[in-house]
C-alpha cells in the first residue's frame, strides 16, 4: 500500500506531530492537547529533500523514514435519490 521514498531514520518523540514539509524535509510540531496552550512552531528534524508528486500522501512511517501512499480519490458513488411521489389532495364530496 505504501512505498518507502527516502531513509531518514528519525527517532520519534511523544507529544510531537511528524510530517513532510513543503521542501520535502521531515519536520515536527508540538501537539496542542486540550487547553494547555497553542500548538508549537514547526522545526526541521531531518533534511531529506524529497520531490513531491501530486496524487500522493507523504508521511513519516514508524521506522522514521519518508513514505508515500496513493491518495484515495472519489470513493463510492451515491445512488440518485428517487423523486418523491406527489401527494394527492382529497376532494370533498358534494351533497
Amino acid at each position: 500500500m505504501a512505498e518507502k521514498v527516502a531513509k531518514a531514520g528519525v527517532k520519534k518523540e511523544g507529544g510531537y506531530l511528524y510530517f513532510v514539509d513543503k521542501n520535502g524535509d521531515v519536520s515536527r510540531a508540538k501537539m496542542a492537547r486540550g487547553r494547555k496552550g497553542r500548538a508549537g512552531k514547526p522545526e526541521k528534524v531531518a533534511k531529506v529533500g524529497v520531490k513531491k508528486q501530486s496524487g500522493y500522501l507523504y508521511f513519516v512511517d514508524k521506522n522514521g523514514d519518508v513514505s508515500r501512499a496513493k491518495m484515495a480519490r472519489g470513493g463510492k458513488k451515491r445512488k440518485a435519490a428517487k423523486p418523491k411521489a406527489k401527494r394527492k389532495t382529497a376532494k370533498k364530496k358534494r351533497r
